[in-house]
């Protein structure tokens, strides 16, 4: 059986140590050379990078994220062994572990380790399709010619690269399609490298539950579990008529993944659906003028990338959270699509006005959708606003001065409530 060893990189078949460095970190499949659909996952991604950078933190629980009233963006592992979870509430964070420490989310940093790990991705493959920041698939197929190696070694030295050039960790899922390759990565974290074969894969899902499909929450979960399927076994005895009549077009995918069929390919320029930001508040927010305030930084936020990848929205959505966490979302169509934060943050706050009775607000956001190229953007004057104009030209030399000095070189006074 084809093995590697995962510190040395050398090849050869099943032992349980390398011959060549002695050591236990062997992975031994006997697809093992002929996989080529692989999925990565980065390691606790925020709070490691918040380690590496800050060698106190290393031996300490880590938490990324907001305040008291926020969530959790990431744990370490050592959070994560008392319970803490990504997206659960601070509070609960906090009296789960009270010795953790909190960091306040850097995205900079993270943007910047995150194309360091795309870099070395590229070096294997043309064919990356990012997920987030710290997650990607890859399609290896038709590498082993370029690299004189098969995928597994090449996915292998990737991790490693990582480790000792960035000082951060990844976990690899192998398999013959995205789904499997999703599933794979999480099986064995942290520094995982995990195998689903074609030979296997039946037998790999029949106990499973369908919670392990993507995209699979706790909506449709229930509404499975009503029908009486639970597991993928449970899944694969209906038919693909009655799955689709019970479920629509979510029948058909599941009738598919039941038995582990994704005919998805990887595609290295999926496009960007929406741009969006929000904030959660220390505390329940009521007063239009402090709530304007968060709006206008929040719409900045989205203006500047969505001018730095040229784009432009359509749509501009508002969402709000009450103190109850029930979620309010308005949003209106726009005569021309926009990149201007004034444009953003004016819309916004007129759909903001009427739903001030609802509060008062945990959580603010907002975001553009139904995305254009940045040249469609606002090219005719607004009969209804003829100051706009007016205000763009102000804003995009803002723009160059903010670009040549810093994003606090011009700080317009609403964002200082």
């Amino acid at each position: 059986m084809p093995a590697i060893c995962r510190d040395c990189l050398t090849t050869f078949e099943t032992g349980p140590r390398c011959p060549a460095c002695g050591r236990p970190r062997v992975l031994t499949h006997p697809e093992l050379f002929k996989l080529s659909i692989a999925h990565m996952d980065c390691d606790a991604f925020y709070a490691s990078v918040e380690k590496r950078d800050n060698p106190e933190l290393r031996d300490k629980p880590v938490i990324v994220g907001g305040g008291k009233r926020g969530v959790v963006t990431t744990a370490c592992y050592i959070a994560r062994i008392k319970g803490v979870r990504s997206a659960m509430p601070m509070f609960k964070a906090l009296a789960l572990c009270p010795e953790a420490v909190i960091v306040k989310p850097r995205m900079e940093a993270y943007v910047a380790a995150s194309r360091e790990i795309r870099d070395m991705m590229n070096e294997l493959t043309p064919d990356v399709e990012p997920l987030s920041l710290d997650e990607a698939f890859m399609d290896l197929t038709g590498t082993t010619k370029l690299h004189g190696q098969p995928p597994a070694v090449m996915l292998a030295r990737l991790v490693k690269r990582m480790r000792d050039e960035l000082q951060l960790t990844g976990s690899i899922g192998l398999s013959h399609n995205k789904f499997l390759a999703k599933i794979a990565s999480d099986l064995d974290k942290p520094r995982g490298f995990s195998v689903i074969g074609q030979a296997e894969t039946m037998d790999f899902l029949a106990d499973k539950p369908v919670s392990l499909i993507w995209g699979v929450g706790q909506a449709t979960r229930g509404a499975l579990e009503k029908a009486g399927i639970r597991t993928f076994t449970d899944l694969r005895r209906w038919e693909k008529d009655d799955l689709h009549h019970r479920f629509g077009a979510m029948g058909d995918r599941l009738w598919h993944l039941a038995r582990g069929e994704d005919k998805r390919r990887i595609s290295a320029h999926r496009p960007v659906k929406s741009i969006s930001n929000e904030t959660t508040f220390s505390e329940d927010i009521a007063t239009l003028d402090q709530l304007e305030g968060h709006l206008w930084r929040l719409a900045q936020k989205v203006s500047d990338r969505s001018k730095a990848k040229e784009i432009a929205g359509r749509v501009v959505t508002l969402k709000l959270k009450r103190a109850n966490h029930a979620s309010l979302t308005r949003r209106v169509t726009l005569h021309e699509p926009t990149n201007i934060a004034d444009k953003m943050f004016r819309t916004a706050r007129d759909l903001l006005i009427p739903a001030l009775d609802q509060g008062p607000f945990r959580l603010i956001g907002v975001g553009i959708s139904d995305l254009v190229p940045a040249s469609q953007a606002d090219l005719s004057p607004d009969l209804l606003d003829p100051d706009a104009a007016k205000r763009a030209k102000a804003e995009r030399a803002s723009d160059e001065i903010r670009k040549r000095f810093g994003a606090d070189a011009i700080v317009k006074g609403r964002a200082l409530r």
